[in-house]
């Protein structure tokens, strides 16, 4: 005797119902994800005095202790031996791990040397980019208006990467080392759970935080335990803080088309923008103002119309 198939509450029928749900899905993670590194700044100005390899060390860490504890108590082991049997998954993911560990490298030698610029418009160019392999690589589609929003997007890219008078190059390597990592993380996703990968990515990059938080304490320019329990508590909790939009985020990418989640990365730059200003009291220049208003553009037109693959 088979049992009934479940109420269909989409007012459609089958396979196009549960994709249509899982878009919706896709899209509520990403907002989500976005939103929550939109509001990194107030949770880093947070952590002084700690320094920025300090934080990163601690993150990375604490992310795979948050990861540990949550497979263990679900006691979901299974995994890792038919993980470790498939080496071009773990090739995958050991990819994702570098390209995100070294997208927070470059973005911490953005902030120590003051080209907090860079570092801005490279979340800028990150959804042009995102786009772009979305479209190259997985061949999906853009429809008229989402072509628009890009052009948008890579028109004030374009003039604030003129305006700084430089070459942008950490404002690359940021929009670069992340759209990468959504595509390798689009490319592995069908194949590992969210809070599996997470979980060996950060096993993949533990050895590096532990060589780089021994060179700190050997030079005595360790913070976690000189500032009271408030400050350790803080750098602790960096791994729920990390874990929980790069969970949001893979989710999101098994769902989405790369080009969606692409269009919907505007949301970080626009919210770090308004943080700064509005909580922070730091002084943004008019360029940036400029292409955060092409940003909101740039949404409105994307939001029109859905991508499809």
């Amino acid at each position: 005797m088979t049992s009934a198939p479940p109420p269909d509450t989409e007012g459609g029928g089958g396979p196009d119902a549960h994709a249509a749900g899982e878009l919706r899905k896709g899209t509520l993670y990403g907002f989500l994800a976005y939103g929550i590194w939109g509001l990194f700044p107030l949770y880093f100005a947070a952590l002084k005095p700690a320094g920025a390899f300090e934080i990163l060390g601690h993150r990375i860490l604490w992310t795979l202790a948050v990861c540990a504890v949550v497979l263990l108590v679900r006691r979901d082991l299974g995994w890792i031996r038919p993980f470790i049997a498939r080496p071009r998954l773990v090739g995958g993911i050991t990819i994702a791990a570098l390209l995100i560990a070294t997208n927070w490298t470059i973005y911490v030698l953005a902030v120590l040397t003051g080209r907090t610029y860079e570092a801005a418009l490279g979340y800028f160019l990150n959804p042009i980019v995102t786009v772009a392999l979305g479209v190259v690589v997985l061949s999906e589609r853009l429809r008229p208006l989402q072509w628009a929003a890009v052009a948008i997007g890579a028109l004030a890219s374009v003039y604030l990467a003129v305006a700084g008078g430089v070459l942008p190059w950490i404002s690359l390597s940021l929009a670069f080392s992340f759209g990468l990592y959504g595509l390798t993380k689009k490319k592995v996703g069908a194949s590992l759970e969210a809070m599996h990968s997470l979980a060996a990515e950060t096993t993949v990059l533990a050895p590096i935080a532990v060589v780089v938080l021994v060179i700190l304490v050997a030079r005595g320019e360790t913070t976690f335990l000189d500032h009271g329990t408030g400050h350790t508590s803080l750098l602790v909790l960096a791994g729920v803080v990390t874990a929980v939009p790069l969970l949001l985020f893979a989710a999101a990418a098994r769902r989405l088309p790369l080009v969606t989640v692409g269009l919907i990365q505007f949301v970080t730059p626009v919210l770090q923008l308004l943080v700064g200003v509005l909580v922070l009291g730091e002084h943004v220049s008019a360029r940036l103002w400029w292409a955060s208003a092409s940003s909101g553009w740039r949404w409105c037109c994307s939001a029109s119309t859905r991508c499809t693959r």
